[in-house]
């Protein structure tokens, strides 16, 4: 069982990388092989409309055709059993690198043809962590879950299960006080990192433990 973590964060062992680990854990714990990519390591861009995808008899059907830092990475992804995806959340969505990332990885896994038979053959199971420095409440008030099944909806263009994970009121800061940010409550922010965080690291172990034997 081969699992893949990709971190969609510009930080490797912040809130997104080490939840990303933990999940690395809990598929280590049930035997399967792990490793971990760092998106802001490399240097790739989105989808550019070029279609090579999709053109008749192409050996891009089901691949991007770009060449770049990525180029590589996404056909192991391809042939993996699991993929970990793990992102903060910035203006309201997933990072630029993980949305490029994405782009690149689902677009040529969507079909136009009108019977909409799958692009790809094999089955990758994935799962989603997300990271959030807003609470809980805003989280669905202001309806973020949309977005998380809109990309799950698109992982499932990879025909495996698809679930995710959400940290919420996260700690950005190791001194509140150095940064303009007094509308956090940097008391309240060490509280829950020391009473919810390890509850989702706990959570994200068992997620890689639980896509792993799948």
């Amino acid at each position: 069982m081969k699992v893949i973590a990709v971190n969609g964060s510009p930080r490797k062992n912040c809130n997104t990388g080490t939840l990303l680990q933990k999940a690395l854990e809990g598929a280590k714990s049930v035997g399967a092989d792990t490793e971990i990519i760092h998106l802001y390591d490399l240097n790739f861009k989105g989808c550019t409309s070029c279609f090579s995808c999709k053109i008749k008899d192409s050996k891009y059907i089901g691949h991007c055709a770009m060449k770049d830092d990525i180029t590589s990475i996404l056909d192991k992804i391809l042939e993996c059993d699991v993929l970990i995806l793990g992102s903060p959340i910035y203006l309201g969505n997933v990072t630029g690198e993980m949305h490029s990332f994405l782009e690149r990885l689902i677009f040529p896994n969507i079909t136009y043809n009108a019977d909409r038979a799958p692009v790809f053959k094999g089955k990758v199971s994935t799962g989603f962590i997300y990271t959030m420095n807003v609470t809980e409440e805003i989280v669905q008030n202001q309806n973020y879950e949309a977005i998380f099944n809109c990309n799950e909806k698109y992982l499932k263009r990879l025909n495996g299960t698809a679930e995710y994970l959400v940290s919420t009121d996260t700690y950005q800061f190791d001194y509140y006080a150095k940064y303009e940010a007094s509308m956090f409550d940097e008391k309240h922010k060490a509280q829950v990192k020391a009473k919810q965080f390890p509850v989702d690291c706990q959570k994200a172990f068992d997620m890689g433990a639980r896509l792993a034997v799948i």
